[in-house]
Formats: C-alpha cells, structure tokens, sequence
C-alpha cells in the first residue's frame, strides 16, 4: 500500500516540481525518503484523529489530531532533509605531503630549514647547518621563531604570508640571538633569509624552504661605514661652525686695524716724521685689507655651505657691473702690466639677480686672471645674450692649468701646485665661491685651459632670474636672520662644471671702508 501511495505522491508532485536530471545515488536515496515520509504522513491523516475521538469528543478530537499530525509530519520532513545533507561516506581531509628533497637539501650552502605554513620548522638541513647551530639553540618547532630578535619576527612572518598569498620568493634579514653571550661582541647573528614555496602537483603550498646566510660580517662593515659617514658629516659641520666662528670674530679687530692705519695715514692728529713710518702704515693698511677679504670670503662660503646665502635679486644694467669691475681692477692690472679690456655687445640689456653676488663672481674671476697673467699678457671680459641667458666669459692669456689638474679645481682650499702657481698667495676659496654663487642663481659655469696659453671661463645665467625661483620653491625658502656659527643643512646645489684656479673676495662695500682698489684673496 505504501508502493501505491508512493506512485501517487509523485504523480501528484510532479505537476508542480520541476523535473530532476539524473543525479547521484546519494541524492536519490534522499529523494526515496522524503517520498515514503509523505505517502506515510497522507496515511497517518484520518487515523490520528480517529484514535483520538476514541478517548475524547469529536469536536476536540479533530482539531487536535490535526495538529499533532501536522507537527509530525513537519518534524519528521525536517530530520529526513538534515540526514540527508549530512555527508555519507566523505572521506577525511589529506594532510599536506612535504616532499622528502634532505639530500638535496644538505648540499646548500648555509643553514636551510623547512617550515610549515604557520612558520614551525619542520626539518633543519644545510652543508653549514653545524656550524650554524652552534651559534643558536635547537630550531625545531616554535624554536627558530622564538630567537629571532622581536622586531625582526613580524618582518618574518610577513614575508612568510607574501608565500602563502601566492608569492614566488621572499628574501629578509633577521637577527637572531647567540646561544651564549660573548664577553665581546654582539648578542645577535646578522643573517639573510631567502624563502622559497614548496608545492604540491595540485599548486597547493605545504611547506616554505628558507636558506639562511651569516652575514654578521657585511653587517658590521655597514655599521662601520655608517658610523665614519657620520663622522664625517659631522666634522665638516664642525669644520664649517669653526670657519665661521673665527671670520666672524677677526672682522671687528681687522675693521679697527683698517680704521685706525687709515686715520694715520691721513695724518688726521699729526703728521708722520718720515717717509718710512708712512710706508709701514701703508703696509697695515694692505694686509689687514687683505687679510679681511679672506675673511669675507670664508663667511660667504660658509654661508652658502650651510644653505643660508641669501639672494636679494633685482634688475640692473650688465655693462654697468662690467664697468664698475674693470675701473676697480684697473690700477691692479696696470701695477702688474697686464691690459684689461671688456666687449659687451649692444642692446645687452638688464639681468634679475642679486648684484652683490653678480659683482662678487666677476671680481673673483677677473681678478685672478689678472693674478696668473705676467706682465704683457691680456685679461678680457665678454658679455652677450644667448637667448633667455646671460653669457659671461673671462679670458686670459696667463700661465693655464694643466688638463689632468681641471678635476682638482673648484673645492674650497685646494690650489693647483707647481712652478708656478707657488709664487702667487691665495686660499683656494675663490672658485668654490663662484661655483656656489653661480649655482644659487640656477647658472652653469665652465673652464678650458691649456697649459702654457691661458684659460677662458663662462659663466652663463638666466636674464630673468628664473633659476632663483626654482632654488626658492625647491628649498620653500623664507627669510631666516642668519645665525653665527651657522648649523648645516642639506641644501641641493646644482653642480657646475669642473675647472678652474681662481679665487676671490667680497665687495669693498662689505668691508665696512672705503676704498677704490678690489683685492683678492
């Protein structure tokens, strides 16, 4: 009877179910059950309440029966569809099968150990994994983690997620700590790790291979030049703060110096007895004159050095400046026989800069051309526009530099030596300072010489001062008083071009005096 009611429960069922392909036995199994749960539960109907009205009246007996049936019929449906989506016969998960590779494995170089996913060591292997182990404790398990330096750990284990995220490789550097303390020494082993995955036919990641390298030795070279490039920035700071200091404090003595040999030169309180006391007051005068543009020339190398030179650009006339450089170095070139001569081409125009460094860079270099030029030679300055710049060149026709001394140039306190350059005086600051101006005014500069023949410098800057607002957004420069001894600070020089035996001096203007001869240090 059941068979029956089973045939038509389906009949009945498939004029509102969709029609099922053929599926797996599991499912049909599940199918048979919920059908005999229903032709049973159509059965059970009227007999539920009938056996009821047996021991109550009817009209409860209905009612009631109807709804015990109906509770068992949806408690049994439930269980029959929770059996059977419950997994029959599922087979338990495959653990991860690491593959046995200890022969190749032992022919590595350095200590290599095989970790599990969370990072476990697995399995230590390695040509130096003796002597490895003798430096840490036992790393099985937790046990390689655990010494490694706590800030190093997560670094560890990123790089173990990067693997399991899918990752190729992973290289990063621990510290992991000695099994004993040395008496000296460190306390930690510097090492390279190199991760690599270790894959199933399937791509699935069951193991990680790390190869780990002493490199305790490379570690304390770095340490080591670390340790001297800071000691070297820090003793140009300090040589820098000492230049400074000393030219800032030699400048009230010298002013008072240049004061007081002009007042007895001028024979202001009495005239001198003799023509000897004279020519000392002069000789005073002259030294401490040049004695103090040394000085002035070491407080603005320091200040450029320190990134505290500050630029005051404005426009003016180029053959003005050129003009006012040759009548301030003409009896210097006169005194030593050398003819000086300047071509500005017509219509040259204005430039935007500061004039103050303008004037300081063609004094410096004209002034020292007429130094290195013997008596008959030629100093002639040059001026012209090229387009948006400004093209300066300073030629002579004095002793040259030699083409393997050109790289030597430019550094402050460096002097090209030999037979010649040994009988001129000068620090050697002189093209360092031009360098510096040029490059704060955003402009190139640029030497040819041969020995024997002379030496042609070109200074070329923007007419319309635009290399001052690029240093100015670069640096987000702002007006700062300016602090003795000035504190270094990384400032971004636009590097000129190699070359160069000149040096130089400040503006008469700066010294605090007046007088109508430029002098160069």
């Amino acid at each position: 009877m059941a068979g029956r009611w089973t045939s038509r429960v389906d009949e009945v069922a498939a004029l509102w179910l969709p029609r099922r392909e053929a599926s797996s036995p599991a499912d049909l199994r599940h199918a048979k059950r919920l059908r005999t749960l229903a032709a049973v539960s159509l059965t059970a109907l009227p007999v539920v309440p009938l056996a009821l009205s047996l021991a109550m009246p009817v009209s409860s007996a209905l009612p009631l029966g109807t709804a015990l049936w109906a509770s068992a019929s949806l408690l049994a449906a439930a269980g029959a569809i929770v059996r059977g989506r419950a997994p029959e016969d599922v087979a338990p998960p495959l653990e991860p099968v690491v593959p046995d590779l200890s022969a190749a494995y032992d022919l590595f170089a350095g200590l290599v150990t095989v970790h599990d996913l969370r990072g476990n060591v697995l399995s230590v292997h390695g040509r130096d994994a003796a002597e490895h182990l003798t430096l840490m404790r036992d790393p099985a398990g937790r046990g390689f983690i655990e010494q490694i330096h706590i800030s190093d750990r997560i670094t560890f284990l990123s790089a173990i997620d990067i693997l399991r995220q899918g990752g190729d490789r992973a290289t990063v550097d621990i510290r992991i700590e000695r099994r004993t303390l040395p008496i000296e020494g460190e306390q930690f082993v510097y090492m390279s790790c190199e991760l690599a995955p270790l894959r199933d036919d399937n791509g699935r990641l069951v193991a990680i291979l790390a190869q780990s390298r002493d490199v305790s030795q490379e570690a304390g070279l770095r340490a080591e030049a670390a340790a001297r490039t800071a000691e070297a920035v820090s003793a140009n700071d300090a040589k820098t703060r000492f230049l400074a200091a000393v030219s800032h404090e030699l400048r009230t003595p010298l002013n008072a110096i240049l004061g007081f040999s002009d007042v007895l030169a001028g024979e202001y309180f009495g005239k001198l007895e003799n023509d000897r006391q004279r020519e000392y007051v002069g000789l005073i005068h002259k030294s401490g004159e040049h004695l103090l543009s040394v000085v002035n020339t070491m407080l603005d190398m320091s200040k450029i050095e320190a990134g505290r030179y500050e630029l005051m650009p404005e426009p003016f006339g180029v053959a003005e400046a050129v003009s006012a450089c040759e009548a301030m170095l003409s009896h210097q070139a006169t005194e030593k026989g050398v003819k000086l001569a300047s071509r500005i081409t017509r219509g040259i125009g204005e430039i935007n800069a500061d004039q103050r460094a303008f004037q300081q860079i063609l004094i410096n270099l004209v002034g020292n051309a007429i130094k290195f030029t013997d008596q008959g030679g030629v100093v002639t300055i040059d001026a012209e526009a090229d387009g948006a710049m400004l093209k300066l060149s300073v030629s002579d026709t004095g002793i040259g530099i030699a083409a393997d001394k050109l790289a030597l140039l430019g550094q402050p306190f460096v002097q090209i030596q030999n037979d010649y350059t040994r009988r001129y005086e000068g620090t050697g600051l002189g093209l360092s300072l031009v360098k510096g101006l040029v490059a704060l005014h955003g402009g190139e500069l640029s030497i040819r010489s041969r020995e024997g023949e002379g030496t042609v410098i070109v200074v070329t800057l923007p007419r319309d001062g635009s290399g001052i607002a690029c240093a100015e957004q670069e640096e987000a420069r702002t007006p700062v008083t300016v602090e003795f001894p000035p504190r270094l600070k990384d400032c971004d020089v636009a590097p000129a071009a190699e070359g160069g035996r000149f040096e130089g001096k400040s503006l008469n203007e700066e010294r605090g005096y007046g007088t109508a001869q430029a002098k160069t240090a």
